[in-house]
């Protein structure tokens, strides 16, 4: 009877039948060797970082079932994999997610962790706000990130307020963030922020209708953003004035509508923030410039 191959050896199995199949990528890796090692080290059990001792262990005939049963349903049902092993890494932190709720992707990720600079200065963060927070991965790596702030994070979806409570729990931030059942601002009376984050449904019914199979598992209300994927962002832009400090910021990702949000708003002086780690369509706007705005913004979406 053949010996069940190494952990090293299956890794790169589980690569070529990736590679050969041809899937979409996109929800935490960007290429089947990537998405090779997020496969098999999760579904043993394992840290990403392993030495070669470990590498080099022959699978049990369970741990090589486990492992073929995930690749078998990621390339028949084109599963997104953080949904098979229902983990997957936001800003340097693991969390739960399942179908109830879009897969973390954000480039705002880096944001966080670079301190919101220069665009905010740290002494000044003390409330921050997180809509359409889904698996709560923003609202709580700005909890880990500033010890001081408070923040509260809202969503629409029990669904999805239900998974950013494990979160929260797995993370013991329960101190600092609060989840709030809101239809974007209608239930947050009072309140003001020093920075809201905001990484809301923008997908185009064009652009939706052209995604690859895997984003369909995702949940309709996550992505899904009217004809020109705009239905969610112009009602934030319209209420965040009255909802940030004087020295407040707001930071909205858009994905691909970013061409339609300018065109919609020309004299609205969005900055389109770049990153070193690759990521587009995430503007800034300050409370002075929102302030500023809003002969433009007054009837939007009403």
């Amino acid at each position: 009877m053949a010996d069940n191959p190494t952990i090293r050896q299956m890794i790169d199995t589980v690569f070529q039948a990736l590679q050969s199949a041809g899937l979409a990528y996109g929800h935490g890796t960007d290429n089947p060797w990537d998405e090779a090692v997020a496969l098999v080290l999760p579904v043993l059990n394992l840290p990403f970082h392993v030495d070669d001792n470990t590498l080099n262990r022959e699978l049990t005939d369970d741990e090589l079932k486990q492992i073929l049963y995930v690749l078998d349903r990621r390339i028949s049902e084109k599963i997104p994999l953080a949904y098979l092993t229902k983990q997957t890494f936001f800003a340097g932190l693991s969390f739960y997610v399942d179908r109830r709720v879009m897969i973390p992707r954000s480039p705002i990720a880096e944001l966080i962790e670079d301190s919101f600079q220069p665009w905010i200065k740290t002494e000044n963060i003390n409330t921050i706000l997180d809509m359409c927070t889904g698996s709560g991965c923003i609202a709580i790596a700005c909890a880990k990130h500033f010890s001081q702030v408070v923040v509260d994070a809202v969503d629409l979806s029990d669904d999805a307020l239900s998974v950013a409570k494990m979160n929260i729990e797995r993370h013991q931030v329960e101190n600092q963030v609060n989840l709030i059942k809101s239809n974007l601002f209608d239930k947050l009376v009072n309140k003001q922020y020093d920075i809201i984050i905001s990484n809301p449904p923008y997908v185009s019914y064009e652009e939706m209708s052209a995604l690859p199979k895997e984003y369909f598992h995702e949940p309709d209300l996550a992505l899904r953003a009217g004809d020109d994927g705009l239905e969610f962002v112009l009602r934030i832009l319209r209420d965040a004035a009255d909802y940030l400090t004087p020295h407040g910021v707001l930071i909205v990702e858009v994905g691909n509508s970013q061409a339609a949000l300018e065109e919609r708003l020309p004299n609205v002086p969005f900055l389109w923030l770049e990153f070193a780690r690759g990521g587009q369509g995430v503007f800034l706007l300050t409370a002075a410039q929102l302030k500023a705005s809003q002969f433009s913004l007054a009837n939007l979406a009403k």
